[in-house]
């Protein structure tokens, strides 16, 4: 049987600012990520097994990238932890959704710690292929399976 690829597309919105940057991105500054998850494997053959056919139920690719990233990233201010962080710890009323990273989080450190995430959660038999993370409509950064290798 062939191997295939299958994608499904993410969308969330988040914030971040990279602390000690020398340009406008220093700034808390959010963006509406479109995340693209492209996973490989043989479909499914046993004519008895209902997902006769399918590498991967879309609906379980969708369950695990929104509970483990879309869920968690949505609507979050994401920061590096070396930033003074302890300023926004008791502030609820605006910050009651926020992440602090041992990592600056540009696009490319995001789109890795995604991947790190997803390896995990995925069935056995299913491997991640591709992350493209969308910044902008225009900027992405992209994480390949074969470049790991």
């Amino acid at each position: 049987m062939a191997i295939v690829r299958v994608t499904k597309i993410f969308g969330f919105e988040m914030a971040h600012a990279l602390w000690g940057y020398d340009g406008l991105c220093k700034n808390i500054h959010g963006h509406s990520y479109i995340l693209k998850v492209t996973v490989s494997g043989k479909p499914i053959t046993e004519p008895t097994d209902i997902k006769e056919g399918m590498v991967i139920d879309f609906g379980d690719l969708k369950r695990i990238t929104k509970k483990h990233i879309v869920d968690v990233f949505d609507h979050c201010v994401v920061l590096n932890n070396k930033a003074p962080v302890e300023k926004f710890a008791g502030v609820e009323e605006m910050f009651d959704r926020k992440m602090y990273t041992d990592f600056q989080p540009t696009a490319e450190n995001l789109v890795v710690y995604f991947a790190d995430i997803l390896k995990k959660e995925l069935p056995p038999e299913v491997k991640l292929e591709s992350l493209v993370l969308f910044e902008t409509a225009n900027s992405y950064a992209e994480w390949l399976a074969a470049d790991q290798e």
